[in-house]
């Protein structure tokens, strides 16, 4: 990525990035769980996007987590993240996608926002937070829309917003009536959805996910077209 030595907010998040094919249509942000880094979801990069349109980076959460794993924010109750780690997290995961879109040209506006679990909070989070530019589509795997006091999400403007959600229905990590609630309160604000509910546990559903690179090109068409309401 060029600029990226330049940018400190770019460096103070640990990612690895695929190129694409040839000067990239947009990009594909994936937000690793609980535990993991930022190589857990990078094989998925290649799932989503077979043709390499994209610019694919997986960044990895900013605090430790023994052995070797990191997170994005302390957990204390599902649903409602601590606020201090949440906010930092937030804050620093902001100013990294800024500082990446500087660094490739790609703007929030042409870039998918996804992740598994914590890191579908913080997609969630960054998509749909108040203040924050609206993304190309919103890909959420096994998370929730975070109830964080003094932040806010704004579902102004989201008509037709792609989002596409998925959670196994024997998940007792994070339960499936949360994204039941996060499909409910998109579908209101007039979102486009795809949801998928999988007879499996804290797990990203392999058939659900082989089906969504035509979500992917969607998601990126839709913004290269122009059809996207004002905010």
């Amino acid at each position: 990525m060029s600029g990226g030595s330049r940018d400190g907010a770019l460096r103070a998040l640990v990612h690895r990035f695929r190129q694409p094919e040839g000067v990239a249509d947009g990009a594909l942000v994936l937000f690793h769980g609980r535990g993991a880094d930022e190589n857990d979801l990078s094989p998925l990069i290649d799932i989503l996007d077979p043709d390499r349109r994209l610019a694919g980076v997986t960044p990895r959460g900013p605090l430790s987590l023994p052995p070797g794993g990191a997170h994005w924010y302390v957990v204390r109750r599902v649903g409602f993240p601590d606020r201090d780690s949440f906010g930092t997290a937030y804050e620093l995961a902001g100013a990294w996608l800024d500082a990446f879109g500087r660094a490739t040209g790609i703007s929030i506006g042409k870039t998918i926002l996804g992740g598994f679990s914590q890191g579908a909070v913080m997609a969630y989070a960054l998509g749909l937070g108040r203040g924050r530019p609206q993304p190309a589509g919103l890909l959420c795997f096994s998370g929730f829309i975070p109830v964080v006091e003094g932040f806010e999400i704004d579902l102004q403007g989201r008509q037709g917003l792609p989002v596409a959600i998925g959670h196994g229905t024997y998940d007792e990590v994070i339960g499936v009536d949360f994204s039941r609630a996060a499909r409910a309160r998109l579908e209101e604000a007039g979102a486009a959805m795809t949801y998928r509910e999988s007879p499996m546990p804290h797990a990203i559903d392999p058939t659900f996910l082989s089906e969504l690179p035509s979500f992917v090109n969607h998601a990126i068409e839709r913004e290269r077209t122009g059809d996207i309401p004002a905010r």
